[in-house]
């Protein structure tokens, strides 16, 4: 048990930011795991322009670090596009 009432309440403020991070960092992984089983699928495309906002809006936040945002939004772009060409 903290102490003080800042260390208390920074404590609560953490718990309150991990849960948030934690949901926000499960909904990208639903998404992405949703395209890579069907990426030919008729909505990967508008569930890949989802991600690829969320994972903007992320990397701004620092939940994400850029390059690996970038490097996500990559993959899976690649992935769609192959899948939509053959």
């Amino acid at each position: 048990m903290p102490t003080h009432e800042s260390t208390a309440k920074r404590l609560r403020q953490s718990e309150k930011r991990r849960q948030h991070n934690r949901t926000n960092r499960s909904m990208i992984r639903t998404l992405t795991k949703k395209i890579r089983l069907d990426p030919a699928a008729e909505d990967a495309q508008e569930m890949l322009k989802e991600v690829s906002i969320l994972l903007d809006r992320f990397a701004g936040r620092n939940l994400h670090h850029r390059n690996k945002a970038d490097r996500l939004k990559s993959n899976l772009t690649r992935l769609v596009n192959s899948a939509r060409q053959t």
